[in-house]
């Protein structure tokens, strides 16, 4: 391969390295290596046919060609998207710095303590104008945070109504639409009795649990629900509210007139639109609700030395603990979106954030104004940011629109005629003259040219905020850029992220995120086109997203992709609503049971429950291996009523079992169709497939084995691949055609988180077939390597039939807790002061470690991590040997902190040495982890999920 090729650049190891490192291993080349860890009979007969990869030059001209395709208009559509302007020291400080986007979920709070700031800003500025007691650290968007909340008030029924048997949940007609369908989806398997109507009609009686509403309402309109939250409140019902956070710079928010849930996007908290997402959902209640709100919550804790720390709270709650009891299946935040949010609203301050609003207000008065005087008739009394006109008789709609794109704009289009308008931050006075002359045209009337908007106020005094916001000294000391480049590079310096080093995390797949393949997303033609603009202009979306469809379905060997699902969760969920829309449409509504391996994800069963499912545990043997026999009992134990087998593979213990076309034909046999999680596909492109193996149904995690970043804790993409017989179940949109016309919405978004589509289409596009399978070599190669230089100490618990793991392995720490007292976490901690993220913690075998080393690490830095832990193990023998002390040594206190190591007083039996620079390499490129082991119990205890002042938490 030349240097220009971009698999040398993804790539790690050099051809030097492999060869050296396959000698280590004990195994004469790389195509031996694969024979021996992936089955005879499951390989591909052919390669991919997918075009040769493009060099990053040539690649960049064709995303270059694509992005010109797409025509970004001026769009006041609205319905839930806006446009928005991105402070440039956020756009390059955050949304393009590798230390932002290619960090992992914070569930080792020590080395995540900016992000873990970051989000905690993000938090209190929603509690903050939601007027709530607690957020958590954002959601997935909007539509589906709705559905959260519906499920967390039928969850959080009181025993009387559970007994009772209620579950109505009232909702009103005047939400987004793209949210009323969601919530159906939601609602249909678990028995939700869900009424969509209007609100004054409602009645409340005992069988109704919840209420919910917009506000403003889709139309735009600002309305009083006093009442009807009373009455909510008199059957012991709670409501939620979808808020837009802009207007509650304005208006009463929701907490102060008796919302039990406040939720929405934050996406007009300058997150581009980008065609759709990722955008942050925010998601707020009252505290009594902590133990049942969906998502993470960042707390405040402390560490071991007393210092402030943050954590992420109520981490029990996560789907990989309480598996098929969860009533959640939400694994992926968009904690990079809502990173973005919380630094626009420190950024600007509540000073900045209202007068934003105040500006937006203005322009849609004004608009209205004008527009009635040239006679047409605006409909909403109380209004935000968006005006509703009903057309004169001599006017047409067709005349408006037509006008309207002419110059370039797109404008909202009811379905009875009027034409809406939703005014945002970069709406400007230019805008403001070319949106009066389409009308006044229209009408065939003069029209005046605005020199300027004066700053006023139409909303009733009833309806307008009186308390203030976000009063923390976080929003009043960064106005200038230096000062905000300042704070969000002091927040960086105390995470570590792939910037770093590598993050070994197993089931994660944490590799290389190109910067080729990056670039394409701060592009304003990517970036600044709504989801609802008329297709033709955005013809480059579109055929981007055709040549993905059709390359993930070749890799996958499926007919056909959704890529509505904007995680891996969701596509979970989406893959079995499929299979239980196939089910129904052959007649078989009893089929309702779902296998699930006991090494299976945690989020397998938490999908297959929201599904409506009931799941049955399959054994595993001693090898860690599916029982193929407990299969074959269970699946004809429950044949009449089986609708699905989920299996990852490879495994979750790291290894492909030879038994998987059995498997499959088993549940073939007893009329049940195969969900492949598509965690571990990092392991099969090229190699092998869904389809081969005898899958239905797969979901690719983008945000793994296709490259999208992590950022923190998403954007998470989830696509799922289907066979023939299941294409026309994929997912429909109700606002936009997406192609598809089988279940109902699984997404806000027709093409859920379209923005970052491009990574993985780069990806692709520059690996081509050869570069795709050779990284799934080395990322086995990887993995293999590091199994081979630490089974003799730690010990790998699982290997495949000749000894080989998969692209991860299973370290075993049991033992040494049995010898020395040390866990599994102690060896987590202790990898911190060496400068490396923790592997998988006690999943998915308790008191274990899964580490995934991805084929994008040299063989340098898997030599660095490799020496690490020999050294932690040699750490332990000397506990083992009684030579350090069982409670007083480097593992019990790590990490260390720098404030510990330079204090006056040293009490430890071992060195500072020993403590900060255990391993020479350190020395040039320290990570200090900024505070001490973290309190858990405490956090947990005291939960505080804003951040306010520090005496506050005493």
């Amino acid at each position: 391969m030349g240097s220009d090729n971009f698999a040398t650049r993804h790539i790690g190891p050099r051809e030097e390295d492999i060869k050296s490192m396959l000698e280590t291993i004990g195994v004469s080349s790389l195509e031996e290596l694969i024979d021996q860890a992936v089955p005879a009979n499951i390989r591909l007969e052919k390669p991919l046919k997918l075009k040769d990869g493009l060099t990053e030059r040539k690649y960049y001209r064709r995303i270059h060609d694509l992005a010109k395709m797409n025509k970004v208009f001026n769009t006041y559509i609205g319905m839930g998207y806006y446009d928005t302007i991105t402070p440039a020291v956020i756009l390059r400080n955050v949304l393009e710095n590798p230390v932002w986007y290619t960090s992992y979920t914070p569930y080792q709070a020590e080395i995540s303590q900016g992000r873990l700031e970051a989000l905690l800003n993000f938090q209190t500025m929603v509690c903050e104008l939601t007027g709530m007691e607690l957020a958590n650290a954002s959601l997935l968007d909007e539509a589906t945070a709705a559905a959260e909340a519906m499920v967390m008030m039928y969850n959080g029924r009181s025993r009387a109504k559970a007994k009772a048997g209620a579950n109505v949940v009232l909702i009103d007609e005047n939400m987004w639409p793209q949210t009323l369908e969601v919530l159906q989806t939601r609602a249909m398997p678990l028995n939700i009795d869900l009424r969509i109507g209007a609100i004054g009609d409602f009645a409340f009686d005992e069988q109704v649990i919840g209420a919910m509403l917009q506000y403003p309402n889709a139309n735009g309109e600002i309305l009083s629900y006093d009442n009807w939250v009373e009455q909510a409140h008199a059957v012991d019902a709670k409501v939620a509210v979808a808020a837009d956070l802009l207007s509650l710079a304005l208006l009463t928010p929701p907490g102060e007139w008796g919302a039990d849930i406040v939720f929405g996007s934050s996406q007009r908290f300058g997150v581009p639109m980008g065609y759709g997402g990722p955008h942050a959902a925010f998601f707020t209640a009252r505290a009594e609700y902590k133990r049942i709100m969906p998502g993470r919550i960042i707390g405040v804790s402390k560490d071991k030395h007393g210092n402030h720390a943050l954590r992420m709270a109520l981490q029990t709650r996560e789907q990989h603990i309480k598996r098929e009891k969860a009533t959640s299946n939400i694994c992926t935040a968009q904690a990079l979106l809502a990173t973005m949010a919380g630094f626009y609203g420190v950024y600007h301050g509540p000073e900045g954030i209202r007068g934003i609003a105040e500006r937006v207000h203005a322009i849609a008065v004004l608009l209205d104004k004008q527009i009635s005087a040239l006679g047409y008739q605006q409909l909403n009394q109380n209004y935000f940011d968006t005006i509703r006109f009903a057309l004169p008789k001599h006017v047409k709609r067709e005349d408006i629109e037509w006008l309207s794109h002419e110059l370039e704009m797109n404008f909202r289009y009811f379905e009875n005629g009027e034409v809406g308008l939703s005014i945002d931050e970069t709406t400007n006075l230019e805008d403001i003259n070319w949106i009066i002359e389409v009308f006044a045209k229209a009408a065939n009337k003069r029209y005046p040219h605005i020199l300027d908007y004066p700053e006023v106020c139409a909303i009733d005094a009833a309806f307008l905020r009186q308390s203030s916001f976000m009063k923390q000294e976080v929003f009043k000391k960064y106005r200038s850029e230096t000062e905000m480049l300042r704070y969000i590079k002091k927040l960086e310096h105390r995470d570590i992220s792939l910037a770093h080093s590598m993050i070994p995390l197993g089931s994660c797949t944490m590799k290389l995120n190109a910067a080729t393949e990056m670039l394409p997303l701060s592009w304003f033609e990517f970036s600044s086109m709504h989801p609802f603009v008329p297709k033709n202009q955005a013809r480059g979306y579109h055929e981007m997203m055709e040549e993905l469809r059709r390359d993930l379905a070749e890799i996958t060997g499926f007919a056909d992709v959704s890529l509505q699902p904007n995680s891996g969760a969701a596509g979970e969920y989406a893959g079995l609503m499929v299979i239980r829309q196939y089910h129904l449409s052959r007649g078989d509504d009893h089929r309702n049971v779902v296998l699930i391996p006991a090494s299976a994800h945690g989020t397998n069963p938490a999908s297959a429950v929201m599904a409506g499912m009931n799941v049955v545990v399959v054994p595993c043997d001693e090898k860690g291996n599916v029982d193929v026999e407990a299969l074959r009992q269970k699946a004809e134990e429950y044949k009449d009523t089986l609708s699905a087998f989920m299996v990852t593979y490879p495994s979750t213990h790291g290894v492909f079992e030879a038994s998987i076309v059995e498997m499959c034909e088993i549940i073939h046999q007893n009329g049940g169709q195969v969900y492949m999680d598509g965690a571990n596909m990092n392991a099969q492109v090229g190699l092998t497939n869904p389809k081969r193996i005898g899958a239905d149904v797969c979901h690719l995690n983008l945000h793994k084995t296709f490259a999208i970043p992590h950022g923190g804790g998403g954007p998470g993409v989830g696509p799922i691949g289907v066979a023939e017989h299941l294409v026309k179940f994929l997912p429909s949109h109700p606002v936009m055609n997406n192609g598809h016309i089988g279940i109902s919405a699984v997404s806000a978004a027709p093409w859920g988180s379209a923005s970052v589509l491009p990574i993985t289409y780069g990806y692709i596009k520059m690996l081509g077939a050869d570069g795709l399978t050779k990284a799934t070599e080395i990322a086995i190669l990887n993995a293999n390597y590091i199994a081979s230089q630490l089974k003799d100490t730690y010990g790998i618990l699982y290997v495949g039939e000749k000894g080989r793991v998969a692209h991860e392995m299973i370290l075993e720490c049991r033992h040494l807790k049995a010898d020395s007292g040390i866990t599994e976490a102690d060896i987590a901690k202790r990898l911190m002061d060496y400068g490396f993220h923790a592997p998988t913690l006690s999943f998915p075998v308790h008191g274990t470690l899964m580490i995934e080393p991805t084929e994008s690490e040299s063989k340098e830095e898997l030599d660095r991590f490799i020496e690490a832990l020999k050294s932690i193990f040699e750490e332990i023998q000397a506990i083992i040997r009684g030579e350090s002390d069982k409670e007083d040594n480097p593992l019990k206190n790590a990490p260390h902190t720098a404030d510990t190591v330079t204090a006056d007083n040293w009490e430890h039996a071992y060195s500072r040495q020993q403590a900060a620079f255990p391993l020479l390499w350190q020395k040039e490129n320290k990570y200090w982890p900024p505070v001490g082991r973290v309190d858990d119990a405490y956090g947990d205890r005291n939960l505080m999920c804003t951040c306010d002042p520090i005496e506050s938490y005493q």
